[in-house]
């Protein structure tokens, strides 16, 4: 990855943006894939060429990649440039502006997968890579290949305010609005954290069942860390905002805001008292808790480990494995979410795919081997981190579907318990089932009501334990952004919306 990079101590405002505006330079005056890209000539990528003019390139080199045999065969071309930006204790600490760029040549052969890529996109590299990839396929089944053509696929990504035209002033105005509204929510509030990201990535796959396609999404990825401190308690707070758009994002959900959230929690949670532990009902705040249903539930329903013959819900589809309340999604189609996708890694357009309905498991989540082992259909969700890496089958935006109750009822109808505002970091075995969370802001619940903060409480459960526990779902859907890692790294969102889970395991802090 080429990258200019800038760091260390605190760099003045005036600095900072001088540093920025020679990296943007170098940024710019590289060219966007969907518009110049590889001749496939012998010698470097040529600058001149569209990318309509190389599909015969790229017949010739799936085409190679099939020679040994194999039943499918694909490339995927990769550009993206990225640009990220620290502010830390009211000072500037670092910036990074990358470009990165590559091709990925896939074989399957049977369950097989052989997978080979170059960072440098020539004929000669990607048919090295061909021939790698191939390897696996050696003396298997053979298939002929179509001739790549132009597929197009119904877009959920709208931009009004394009990354590439906003200049850093305009992110460091941002990052220094959050900043400050963070410092003067209370005075308790002894420093904020402000990292900004944001890059455009191109895509173009063309594979030997005769597709080619191609696009680009942006990706903004906004975080602020408040930290408190009374004199006797600390607490680090985190509030995050992403979506696939342009800047206007600050319009929809400000930098003040996004600080003042993070900063409430910081001073609620100073008076936090020692969690108890044991079995008891949790209610579950809307929004970013839909976390522990993606990881509890949604890595399990992955299908590259059903194909395996191992996980949690292995056989178990039709039959009744959640309670009445409960039905789940996986939506990659929900406009300019972060984990949403126009199509996937491997050209399958992006679809709602309904995973658990009122309990009985309707589906799992694919990618195109997965689903030729299964026996099943393309779900859209064969993602990869990069051209280093090839699809594998993962979420997109996981939520639990809202329900009837509305969420102060559920709480009068809780006498005791915890009520989870915000999950931490947490841990799911997919073949087991078995996750352990840990709460960043929790209160106990007494007579039906959210009384004392509790630091230090742990979840502790198995998929279908909470699932089969799940007996009351508020009308309140809500989401947050995240970033999932099965191996590789993805974009995601989860949602839910306010739900109880009865006779859950808790681990606290007091003695």
């Amino acid at each position: 990855m080429d990258k200019t990079d800038f760091s260390g101590g605190s760099i003045p405002r005036r600095r900072f943006l001088e540093l920025g505006l020679k990296s943007g330079i170098a940024v710019a005056v590289t060219p966007p894939l969907l518009t110049h890209m590889v001749s496939c000539g012998g010698h470097a990528a040529g600058l001149g060429r569209g990318l309509d003019a190389d599909k015969e390139c790229l017949d010739r080199v799936i085409a190679k990649a099939l020679e040994n045999g194999g039943e499918f065969a694909d490339v995927y071309i990769e550009h993206r440039h990225s640009r990220q930006i620290i502010m830390e204790e009211s000072a500037f600490r670092s910036g990074l502006y990358g470009i990165s760029q590559g091709a990925g040549v896939r074989v399957i052969s049977g369950d097989k997968t052989g997978y080979a890529y170059t960072e440098e996109i020539t004929e000669e590299n990607l048919m090295r890579a061909a021939q790698i990839a191939s390897y696996v396929a050696r003396n298997g089944k053979m298939v002929d290949p179509v001739p790549v053509k132009t597929v197009n696929r119904k877009s959920f990504v709208t931009v009004k305010m394009p990354l590439d035209v906003i200049a850093d002033s305009e992110r460091i105005e941002i990052m220094e609005r959050a900043n400050q509204a963070a410092l003067d929510y209370d005075q308790r509030i002894r420093m904020a954290k402000i990292d900004y990201n944001d890059q455009v990535r191109s895509r173009v796959i063309a594979n030997s069942e005769g597709l080619y396609i191609r696009d680009e999404l942006p990706l903004l990825f906004f975080i602020t860390e408040v930290m408190s401190d009374d004199g006797r308690n600390r607490h680090m707070a985190r509030e995050r905002i992403s979506e696939h758009s342009g800047f206007e994002l600050f319009e929809k959900d400000t930098p003040e805001s996004v600080a003042e959230r993070a900063a409430r929690e910081a001073i609620a949670m100073l008076e936090a008292e020692d969690a108890p532990a044991g079995t008891m009902d949790v209610v579950m705040e809307n929004g970013f808790g839909g976390v522990l249903i993606h990881e509890a539930v949604g890595h399990p329903l992955e299908a590259d480990n059903i194909a395996r013959g191992i996980g949690a819900f292995t056989g178990k589809m039709g039959k009744k494995v959640a309670t009445d309340v409960f039905t789940m999604v996986d939506d990659g189609t929900i406009p300019n979410y972060r984990g949403t996708i126009n199509f996937d890694d491997e050209g399958t357009q992006a679809q709602r795919n309904v995973l658990i309905e009122k309990g009985v498991l309707k589906g799992y989540m694919t990618d195109i081997l997965s689903a030729k082992q299964l026996d099943l259909t393309r779900t859209g969700n064969g993602r990869r981190e990069s051209f280093r890496h090839f699809p594998i089958p993962r979420m997109t935006n996981t939520f639990i579907e809202p329900g009837k109750d509305t969420p102060e009822d559920i709480l009068a109808d809780t006498p005791s318990g915890i009520y989870v505002q915000s999950l931490s970091g947490g841990s799911v075995n997919p073949v087991t089932g078995i996750f352990n969370f840990t709460c960043r802001e929790a209160y106990l619940i007494e007579n039906g009501r959210k009384t004392t903060p509790v630091k230090g409480a742990t979840l502790v459960g198995s998929c279908m334990g909470v699932i089969s526990n799940i007996d009351a779902v508020a009308n309140d859907l809500a989401f947050g952004p995240g970033i999932c890692c099965k191996g590789q790294m993805a974009e995601v969102t989860a949602g839910q919306p306010t739900v109880r889970i009865r006779g859950m395991n808790v681990g606290g802090s007091r003695s």
